[in-house]
């Protein structure tokens, strides 16, 4: 680790992974890892995780997609706030969410961000994401703001990326509430071969925590029980059971429905869930 004197002119802000795309209106802005800024000294590339300076306040802001470095592969802050983006008229505000980050040892998890518009209206129809500091500096020592590769917002509209209420479970998981089509999440998900409403069910009931981790900290615990609660609501019109029997002298057999969840006990007879003792719950 190193950290920067206070007289360094070298000091800059970065994101620290590519955004995963594609973008859509509505949905959170995700990293192909963990979307985070952090704060680089330009001569040793190293982050700056000491001194007052790695606990800076950045804000995001949207930029213009064909704002390219200047000479020498720098910009003023007059250049970099000449392409801020901001809303069309009558319109909410272009980013939605927590657009402030605070920095802690020189590094800051970008929240839950998301576009309100697309990107279609501007002058090369296409956005980047860009961070700054307050005034583009620190103590009066210039701090370079960060910017993303440029991209497409596209509107999230229509029922080619609809939420269902409620789901049904041969839906693609990416009707639930929280997973973008073709987002951060949804590919998450697909590569642990959870595809469908009813994968991802029958995951949540027999391993909740394994289900959490393949979401990974991108999705807040807001958002995950958003999720959850969304999958809750499934119809589930399949009477299909699974039936499994203890190893134990009273033959007692646990009853499953078609997404792993309990739904009661068959001991001399049927005993829903709802009617169990605690102590038959354990």
């Amino acid at each position: 680790t190193y950290t920067v004197p206070s007289t360094s002119k070298n000091l800059q802000l970065q994101f620290t992974t590519r955004l995963s795309l594609p973008i859509f209106t509505g949905s959170k802005v995700e990293g192909e890892g963990t979307l985070s800024i952090a704060l680089v000294d330009t001569l040793t590339r190293e982050v700056v995780v000491m001194g007052k300076e790695s606990l800076l306040k950045v804000e995001i802001v949207v930029l213009e997609g064909d704002f390219e470095d200047g000479e020498g592969n720098d910009w003023t802050a007059q250049e970099f706030n000449n392409n801020i983006v901001k809303e069309r008229q009558g319109k909410r505000p272009l980013l939605s969410g927590d657009v402030f980050v605070g920095l802690e040892r020189g590094i800051g998890t970008v929240g839950d961000v998301s576009f309100t518009d697309n990107s279609s209206w501007t002058r090369s129809r296409k956005f980047r994401l860009g961070a700054r500091t307050e005034d583009g500096c620190y103590n009066g020592v210039r701090v370079r703001e960060a910017k993303t590769e440029s991209f497409v917002v596209k509107d999230h509209r229509g029922e080619l990326y609809k939420k269902h209420h409620p789901p049904v479970l041969e839906d693609e998981v990416w009707r639930l509430e929280k997973i973008g089509k073709e987002g951060a999440f949804h590919k998450r998900l697909n590569k642990e071969k959870i595809v469908t409403v009813k994968d991802f069910l029958t995951l949540l009931h027999l391993d909740a925590p394994r289900l959490r981790k393949i979401l990974g900290t991108g999705m807040s615990t807001k958002m995950w029980e958003v999720t959850i609660e969304h999958a809750k609501t499934t119809c589930i019109l399949s009477d299909k059971v699974h039936i499994y029997y203890l190893e134990s002298p009273s033959k007692t057999a646990v009853v499953f429905n078609a997404v792993g969840e309990v739904r009661g006990l068959i001991s001399e007879k049927f005993v829903s869930v709802d009617d169990l003792t605690e102590k038959e719950k354990v």
